[in-house]
């Protein structure tokens, strides 16, 4: 299985590609976007970039990784050698079964197809496919090249010899895989969404600001990121998709999306990737930030 193929160039399917490509795979990197591809692999060169300055690796690995990946636009061009698809798109239940059918038919027999979903159930997934053994969640945590941890998920049907093999190439990537059985957020965000969500509530009843939140967890918890900063970097709109997954799943209240949250994701404020969530992360912030360092 040294061929694999990942769907999606956004945060997580970028530093998944990353993470295979330093290991030593052929990795085809499949966005429908070209200029997603484009800024994905500019985000894979930038963190090689990183490691050469801290000196973990050195000019010739950053060059063979990227000499790994080769980019598509087209699915079926993109996984016809994968022994493995790893799908990093968008967590929207519709996309991913969609994309799943398409795998079903554009995949060897043999292919492995694997999901990153972080709430949605790897048993629905796999229910679109003629091949639901071979149908397993992989869920990396971000950032995907330095986070050690991969939830492995097991659907209803998942065989015991994929979910040992996807086991194992977890290690050969370095990482620490955990199995877990396919419940809605399976065990990370199954604990921690209700905890953000919990600080949100915290913040709209007034309890405490963003900061002193932020301030209590960290140093009385020992979070090295506080909730709410820690819901800004995920994205707001990824934390409200888990938090409906989830409520749907249970139809238990305390899964319930605090209206804040809801409010902000309408309002398009969604954290890091849209420069504003509950801290502000513009280009004024940064520039005011540069100015105050020199002054």
């Amino acid at each position: 299985m040294k061929n694999v193929a990942v769907i999606g160039a956004g945060t997580m399917g970028n530093g998944i590609a990353h993470t295979f490509a330093q290991s030593g795979f052929k990795v085809q990197l499949i966005d429908i976007n070209e200029a997603s591809l484009k800024k994905g692999v500019e985000t894979i060169s930038r963190n090689l970039d990183r490691m050469v300055a801290k000196e973990k690796i050195t000019e010739a690995d950053k060059q063979a990784t990227l000499d790994n990946i080769t980019l598509f636009t087209n699915i079926t061009e993109g996984v016809e050698y994968a022994g493995l698809v790893v799908e990093a798109a968008t967590e929207n239940v519709d996309l991913k079964l969609n994309i799943f059918k398409q795998l079903d038919e554009a995949c060897g027999e043999d292919t492995i197809l694997a999901t990153n979903t972080s709430s949605i159930s790897i048993t629905q997934i796999a229910a679109v496919t003629s091949r639901p053994e071979m149908v397993i969640g992989m869920h990396f945590m971000n950032p995907v090249p330095i986070m050690k941890l991969v939830e492995i998920i097991r659907g209803y049907n998942t065989s015991d010899e994929v979910t040992n093999t996807i086991m194992e190439l977890s290690r050969t990537l370095g990482k620490i895989p955990t199995e877990v059985n396919d419940y809605p957020g399976f065990v990370a965000n199954r604990i921690l969404m209700p905890m953000i969500n919990e600080s949100i509530e915290t913040l709209y009843n007034g309890v405490a600001g963003v900061q002193e939140i932020d301030t209590v967890m960290k140093l009385g918890m020992a979070h090295p990121m506080g909730p709410l900063q820690l819901a800004d970097f995920i994205g707001l709109d990824i934390c409200l998709s888990i938090l409906n997954v989830m409520y749907d799943g249970f139809k238990n209240p305390k899964y319930a999306p605090c209206p804040l949250l809801v409010n902000m994701v309408r309002a398009g404020k969604l954290g890091v990737k849209s420069g504003e969530g509950f801290y502000d992360y513009s280009e004024s912030k940064k520039a005011e930030k540069v100015s105050k360092q020199f002054s």
